[in-house]
């Protein structure tokens, strides 16, 4: 039996996407929830996946291919027990590696080993997007309080599918459809947090919490401080932050430096799954609101994550990636592929570069920073978000406060262009730190 995958409609206001990538090739065999194609919309990058079991048949539309209207046929799906179809004359340009199927470990080629955990410890290997869902429905299951709301996160299982399956799991009254109203739906959620219940609110893209930052602000941050510690807010506010792929200038901020500046709430913006798992557990059961940042490129990631019951990062505390003694390069969220991919580079010319991840951004762990400047005298601080009054401003100025008689070098900053975010492909990655960038700031201080 031959059936056809047709687009999806991955939002309820879709109408066209682009078919990004094929992660299957024609022949392959893949089994129910194999994820085969990555689709993008105006709202989000998206993994697709197989309905049912079965063999691939013709792949219909090519990736790569633009304003693919939904319900448009792209593929043939054949039963298991179909011959695969003859190898052509000329062989095809290989398919993106396919991802395992969803939250089942994968290979751990590509991926890179993370530091810090026993050696015996077993590892399996996520994506952020998979790393995130199992945090969420782990502190669901542990307690009847938590719950979830936001835009599209019950029905549609989410715009970025990090709330798949929760709706079938914990049912309606816990995971929580919302109208496009962010200023009412986190002033709801404010309340619930002041009654003593814990929601973790899904905003679409952080750019919209805009439109609720009177309620996170001057109610969710200020009033444990106003009554005296009477009233607690056990707030999450969860979602995409900073440049998406051609998201344009409203839809790809990065506001992390602005939520860090307000006393009251604590900031994390994890870069690998772990991370990602581990600090919204931790976020989760926080008694204070929680602002955590998430990067829609970084959703379909994969990590490392190791294999306990219940792995909780402590907030507050950075992460050193990698040890060295000549410079230390310091980064966030998604910059921190730049960074590690630099000081790769660097070790190749001798440099050897002590990564540290802050990952939490308040509060902030100065003294890991601050450790590590004293054993390699220089430092470069790395982040995708603008450059004035930025993350990278305050690390700068607390380690030249603190380590001043250690620096053989003034603190370095990498950041992304000081211009609204282009929507161009090719200016939006000219906005954004790259590899070689940290490398040369890496050379300039190291070379002082």
């Amino acid at each position: 039996m031959t059936v056809e995958i047709r687009m999806p409609a991955l939002s309820p206001a879709m109408e066209e996407g682009r078919l990004a990538r094929w992660f299957v090739r024609e022949g392959d065999a893949v089994e129910e929830g194999d994820v085969i194609a990555e689709i993008e919309t105006d709202k989000a990058t998206l993994e697709f996946e197989a309905v049912a079991a079965g063999r691939l048949g013709r792949i219909l539309v090519p990736e790569g291919t633009e304003a693919v209207k939904v319900d448009t046929p792209i593929a043939e799906l054949h039963g298991l027990d179909a011959p695969a179809p003859a190898a052509p004359a000329s062989a095809p340009t290989p398919a993106t590696p396919k991802p395992a199927a969803r939250n089942r470990p994968r290979s751990r080629a590509g991926v890179r080993l993370e530091p810090g955990w026993p050696a015996d410890l077993h590892r399996d290997v996520l994506t952020v997007r998979e790393a995130l869902r199992a945090a969420l429905a782990a502190e669901m299951g542990a307690d009847e309080t938590v719950f979830v709301m936001g835009e599209e996160v019950a029905k549609d299982e989410g715009a970025y599918r990090v709330t798949h399956g929760l709706r079938e799991r914990f049912g309606a009254a816990r995971v929580i459809d919302t109208p496009v109203t962010e200023a009412g739906f986190t002033g709801m959620a404010v309340g619930a947090a002041f009654a003593g219940i814990r929601p973790v609110v899904e905003v679409m893209n952080m750019s919209f919490a805009l439109q609720a930052m009177d309620q996170i602000v001057n109610s969710a941050a200020k009033t444990h401080y106003m009554s005296g510690g009477a009233v607690t807010c056990p707030l999450v506010l969860r979602g995409p932050n900073g440049a998406m792929g051609r998201g344009g200038a409203q839809h790809a901020q990065c506001f992390a430096a602005w939520f860090a500046h307000v006393p009251g709430l604590k900031v994390v913006y994890p870069y690998a799954a772990s991370d990602a798992g581990g600090l919204l557990r931790a976020a989760i059961r926080d008694p204070n609101p929680v602002i955590f940042l998430e990067n829609e490129r970084l959703y379909g990631r994969s990590f490392e994550v190791p294999a306990l019951d219940d792995h909780v990062v402590e907030i507050g505390r950075a992460r050193v990636w990698r040890q060295g003694s000549d410079v230390t390069l310091v980064g966030y969220g998604p910059a921190m592929g730049a960074v590690l991919e630099a000081a790769d580079a660097l070790e190749a010319d001798g440099i050897e570069a002590e990564v540290i991840d802050l990952r939490s951004l308040r509060p902030i762990d100065a003294d890991t920073v601050i450790e590590s400047v004293r054993t390699t005298h220089r430092c470069v601080v790395v982040e995708e978000g603008w450059p004035q009054g930025g993350i990278g401003d305050h690390v700068a100025a607390t380690v030249s406060a603190a380590a001043f008689d250690w620096l053989d070098a003034p603190v370095a900053r990498v950041t992304g262009a000081d211009v609204p975010m282009p929507y161009a492909e090719g200016l939006e990655a000219a906005a954004l730190p790259v590899a070689a960038q940290v490398v040369e700031a890496a050379r300039r201080v190291a070379y002082r």
